[in-house]
This record gives structure tokens, C-alpha cells and sequence, in this order.
């Protein structure tokens, strides 16, 4: 017996009825990576595979929400900075892999990549990118010049209220070297603890000086002349960008993305941005051969400088309990 066909209207309803189906399958195929605002250059996240998208989310916080929920609602990758991401349970996350890209990176990001834990323990990070904390000076040639005190620096009598400094205690005391009497000259002389909104009080002239990463003062310094940063031959705390594999997830690690970010052309790209990845000094420097002087040796310092440096790995209990004590102590007296 013959069927008739349905008619034209009928089937236009029938294929607009499917087509949401139809994208929300495609959709659940593509997998996701959740980043923090402006904690992925868009030149990276721009040649993403067709396969992956990318969850931009306000803050490092709501990504960490979102690796601790449910494992079905997990992202596939995750990007955290190293303070975050260490605050996680090893059980909601699981090996990056890429053994091969991870040999590349210099020894530095070895004890990162395995989130600080024993040697022997397996990498649940792919450290991408480092970041050292500098100080940016506005209209101060005269401290420009003073560059060999490094943190020193920060005592000058001149800066006294005109000072932005980070949000984190621990990384404060650390720039004194949980010194007292040091930490508390330090408090007195700040004019505010927020090293993300805190720039506006340094570009509108109330501050002349500012703890902040690197990647946030290189692009200011081609544009401002008044600016000039300091990278303490001393050494600076480091924060380290990491990328995640949050348990649960079956997706292959986005291999050729994540190489692309380790050589050119993209790399000298990254560079020029502030991105730098823990690479060996040779490729760094064949990488930002291109760059005006001052900033490839920001962006590339000395070994001697680098050796110097430090990461800070999570506290015990009594640890945070002995700095919060030093903070609290340091406390400016009331008016």
C-alpha cells in the first residue's frame, strides 16, 4: 500500500522541532575548557581544535567550583593559577599526561607539575606559563636607578602611602622574608592590598609604585613611558599558570594546541604579550630575539636571577597559622 507523503508544512515543523536536538548533540560532543578572565591569551585559545571550546569564567574561584562539582559537569581541561589549584583534592583530579611536552619544559616546572607533590608522584599539571612578580614604578627614575636593592626598594621613605601591594598576606612576607620589624614598616607605608584593581591608583598618579605579576606590566610599558619595572636581582615569588584534567574526563589532551604554544610562530607572539613558558633560556631567547632590549631581559632574565627566585607551595596548617599570626601582628595602629 502506497503512503502518503507528509505535507511540505509538515515536515518544515517536524525539522525545526529537530534541530535543537540536533545542535545540543553537537554541542555535548565539543569538549571544554574552563579558564578565568584574562588568564588565557586569546591569541592561544583562538586555535583551539574545531573539537574544544572555551568557558570563560569570572574569576579563578568559579573555575575551581566548577572542577569540584558534579564529574559529569566537569570541564575537560581546567586553567588555575598554581594557589588554586593546589587548594584542590587530588581526587577530583587526574594525570595530565603529554610525558613528551612536559620533558621540554625546563627543571623548574617539574615540582609545579606534580602540584609540589614528592618527587615520584605523578604530574597533574601542565605548567604553561610562569609569571615572577615585579615591581612597576611610575615617574621614579630616581628608584629606577636604585634597581640593585630589589624589594629594598619598597622601604623608601618616599613611598610612603603611595605603595599598592598584593592581596595575599603570605606573599607579602614573603618579599621581607617574614621579617617583623620589615613587615611592619611594609603595612605602614601601603596605600591598598589589590594587585588586580589596584593599577587605576598607580595610572592615575595616587600610587607611584606597585607589586604585580610581569604579564600585567609588559604591555603597559610600550604604552606609558613614565613606567619602569623592576625584576629584583634578588629573585621574586613566581605564580605558575597551570592546565588541568579534572577527573571523570575521557578527553584526549589537546596535544598540537598545547605544542603550539611552546615554539614559533607562536611563541615569540606570547612573548611579546608577557606569556612565557618555562622553556630552556636558549629557546626563550631565540624566541624574543626581536624584542627591544629592556623588555627581553624582563621577559628572559639571567639564570643567576632565575636560580633565585621561588614558588610557594601549599602551607600546613601550623605554617598558615604562623603566618596569619606575623600578619596580624605587622597590623598598622589604628588612627
Amino acid at each position: 500500500m502506497a503512503v502518503s507523503p507528509l505535507p511540505r508544512r509538515q515536515l518544515l515543523q517536524l525539522g525545526a522541532a529537530a534541530l535543537p536536538l540536533l545542535l545540543g548533540g553537537c554541542r555535548q560532543d565539543r569538549h571544554r575548557l574552563a579558564a578565568s578572565r584574562r588568564d588565557l591569551p586569546a591569541l592561544w585559545t583562538a586555535r583551539l581544535p574545531r573539537d574544544w571550546t572555551l568557558q570563560t569564567l569570572e574569576e579563578p574561584a568559579a573555575v575551581s567550583r566548577s572542577v569540584l562539582g558534579a564529574a559529569t559537569a566537569r570541564p575537560d581541561l581546567a586553567q588555575l593559577w598554581d594557589g588554586w589549584a593546589t587548594a584542590l583534592p587530588a581526587s577530583v583530579l587526574q594525570p595530565f599526561g603529554a610525558p613528551e611536552l612536559l620533558s621540554r619544559l625546563a627543571p623548574l616546572a617539574g615540582p609545579v607539575s606534580r602540584l609540589f607533590a614528592p618527587e615520584g608522584a605523578p604530574a597533574l599539571a601542565f605548567p604553561w606559563a610562569v609569571d615572577p612578580w615585579v615591581l612597576l614604578l611610575r615617574d621614579r627614575p630616581d628608584l629606577a636607578r636604585r634597581h640593585e636593592e630589589g624589594w629594598g626598594l619598597l622601604l623608601d621613605p618616599s613611598l610612603r602611602g603611595r605603595l599598592v601591594m598584593p592581596s595575599s598576606p603570605r606573599l607579602t612576607i614573603s618579599l621581607v622574608e617574614a621579617d617583623p620589624q620589615r613587615l611592619r614598616q611594609l603595612r605602614r607605608a601601603t596605600l591598598a592590598n589589590d594587585e588586580r584593581d589596584g593599577l587605576s591608583l598607580l595610572l592615575t598618579g595616587e600610587a607611584e609604585a606597585m607589586v604585580l605579576p610581569r604579564r600585567r606590566a609588559v604591555p603597559l610599558l610600550r604604552s606609558d613611558p613614565r613606567l619602569a619595572v623592576v625584576l629584583p636581582v634578588q629573585g621574586a615569588p613566581l605564580g605558575w599558570n597551570l592546565l588541568l584534567r579534572p577527573a571523570g574526563s575521557s578527553a584526549p589532551s589537546p596535544l598540537t594546541w598545547l605544542e603550539a604554544a611552546l615554539q614559533p610562530p607562536l611563541l615569540p607572539r606570547l612573548l611579546a604579550a608577557g606569556w612565557v613558558p618555562p622553556l630552556p633560556r636558549p629557546q626563550l631567547e631565540a624566541a624574543a630575539a626581536s624584542l627591544p632590549g629592556e623588555q627581553r631581559q624582563l621577559l628572559v632574565p639571567p639564570d643567576a636571577v632565575l636560580q633565585r627566585c621561588w614558588s610557594l607551595p601549599p602551607l600546613t596548617e601550623q605554617e598558615r597559622r604562623n603566618l596569619q599570626q606575623l600578619w596580624d601582628e605587622a597590623a598598622p595602629s589604628p588612627p
